[in-house]
């Protein structure tokens, strides 16, 4: 039993690029048929229809599920891959904060906590490796600013090195290392090992927290519930 999310960056992308075909045509057709020059407020408005094509075709290029909840695991699919944790390695789960007391800074995702790093990363394909740590850097380098207000940073927290040991003895090179890397800084400056941003979610970072740890405390129910709410959505 498995409970499949859809992400919010996935949802209405037929519409976005409807609208905008529909809007660009009907510009088009006008200017057309006016015969005149195109005007600033006219050449405007055909940049918002195209841009609104681009964004629904890129929204379209997400899979149309980003997380799949089951009884025994959490997984998370991107287009270049998927990750999956088993459900007893799920330690905790939150909304990570950076910086020190009272200047704490939110970070946009949710922070899955693990019980051990090593079966993940032995499952990680290089691949999804890299991407993330592209994607998600923005996010982690605004928990090293509010870490580093005076400038000093250590200078593995900037650049992941490509050798790591885990604390099993574990070895890892390559983007895999790069990744455990980020990891454990993440988790230095966190508390969490891995991040969610809030884009791959079906609800917001709270929610999905919250869904996450009642989750982590029974999970039959949770699924349960999530498959119940979703056939009553599909049929209203």
């Amino acid at each position: 039993m498995q409970a499949k999310l859809r992400a919010q960056a996935n949802q209405h992308s037929i519409e976005f690029m409807l609208v905008g075909a529909v809007c660009l045509c009907i510009i088009m057709a006008f200017v057309i048929l006016r015969d005149s020059v195109i005007s600033v407020v006219e050449t405007a408005l055909v940049s918002i229809a195209i841009f609104s094509i681009l964004l629904g075709f890129l929204k379209s290029q997400q899979p149309y599920y980003s997380i799949v909840l089951g009884t025994q695991s959490v997984v998370y699919i991107h287009k270049f891959g998927r990750w999956k944790i088993a459900f007893d390695n799920v330690h905790s789960s939150g909304v990570p904060k950076a910086g020190e007391a009272p200047e704490l800074l939110e970070l946009n995702a949710v922070g899955i906590k693990l019980v051990s790093i090593d079966p993940f990363l032995l499952a990680l394909k290089p691949r999804l490796a890299g991407k993330l740590l592209i994607e998600q850097r923005h996010i982690f380098l605004q928990a090293v600013k509010m870490h580093c207000k005076n400038g000093n940073c250590p200078s593995e927290w900037l650049i992941e090195s490509d050798e790591y040991s885990s604390d099993s003895g574990q070895v890892y090179t390559g983007l895999i290392a790069m990744f455990a890397n980020r990891m454990h800084n993440l988790k230095t400056l966190t508390g969490y090992d891995l991040l969610l941003p809030a884009n791959v979610l079906d609800r917001d970072i709270w929610r999905f927290s919250y869904l996450l740890n009642r989750w982590k405390l029974d999970p039959a129910q949770v699924v349960k519930n999530l498959l119940e709410e979703q056939a009553t959505n599909e049929q209203m």
